[in-house]
């Protein structure tokens, strides 16, 4: 099965990041030749769309999820924007370290609106990439602006172990911060299953970890977590968040584990 390099997707960057607005809201040249150079520069856009396409199309199928094709539009957005990424907005608490390396970190999120999507999939891989190319059309056109609004990091990924904690309950709830300029007033989705929320503020320790996450790295990131963390009752013990700052088409993504705190 094909993956997509680190290499590969900031080479791909670069070329969409030069290419212009999308085919179908690109402008006309003017005078000779302009009929024939806009021939070029159409193909030139198909062209990088296919290529683009082709890449996350491998990482979906790694997934076990087909990519449609009307998700070319706001792959090629998503990709020429990467560079252009609003943080949610928190204050760090503390921070531990071990081996004079940054072992974890305790975090205050305040409360804000977030554009969530609940799946229930057979594979955790599964619902958050279902959910994922959802946030992708409402961020990119499908919203009552009618316009892309900006990507926002890290995506959210909440979960639940089972009463055993071996495995992870089937539904997630995957969310995207909306940008500042629309915490007020967020524009409405066109997709009925993404739902406006205003999420209460968040305590939070995380820990970094890099890859793909699927249900058997989370389990074993929380156990490795607890560890590290020691015996404690002022962390949930049923409900995580996995935080996503890359998109699913980097292999090496950074990832974080939150264990929530407990409100005081």
């Amino acid at each position: 099965m094909a993956r997509i390099t680190l290499e590969d997707l900031d080479g791909l960057g670069e070329e969409a990041a030069g290419g212009g607005d999308e085919a179908e809201e690109g402008g006309g040249g003017g005078g000779g030749g302009g009929e024939e150079e806009e021939d070029d520069d159409d193909e030139g856009e198909e062209e990088e769309r296919g290529r683009l396409f082709a890449h996350w199309e491998a990482v979906a199928s790694t997934h076990r999820v087909s990519l449609p094709r009307d998700m070319a539009g706001p792959i090629v957005q998503m990709t020429r924007h990467s560079q252009a990424r609003e943080p949610v907005p928190y204050v760090t608490l503390s921070q531990r370290e071990k081996c004079e390396e940054a072992a974890y970190e305790e975090r205050w999120y305040p409360a804000g609106k977030w554009a969530c999507v609940t799946k229930g999939e057979p594979m955790y891989e599964q619902s958050i990439s279902l959910s994922f190319m959802k946030l992708m059309r409402y961020i990119c056109k499908e919203n009552s602006v009618g316009c892309y609004l900006g990507m926002t990091v890290p995506v959210l990924n909440e979960i639940h172990l089972t009463k055993e904690g071996t495995e992870l309950e089937r539904e997630v709830v995957t969310a995207y911060y909306l940008p500042g300029e629309f915490q007020q007033n967020p524009p409405v989705p066109m997709d009925p299953e993404i739902h406006i929320t205003e999420r209460a503020p968040l305590w939070v320790i995380t820990r970094v970890f890099y890859g793909m996450t699927t249900e058997e790295t989370i389990l074993r990131e929380i156990s490795l977590f607890w560890e590290l963390l020691g015996s404690t009752d002022t962390v949930l013990r049923e409900t995580y968040i996995v935080a996503a700052y890359e998109n699913p088409s980097i292999p090496q993504r950074r990832n974080e584990i939150w264990f929530i705190c407990r409100a005081e």
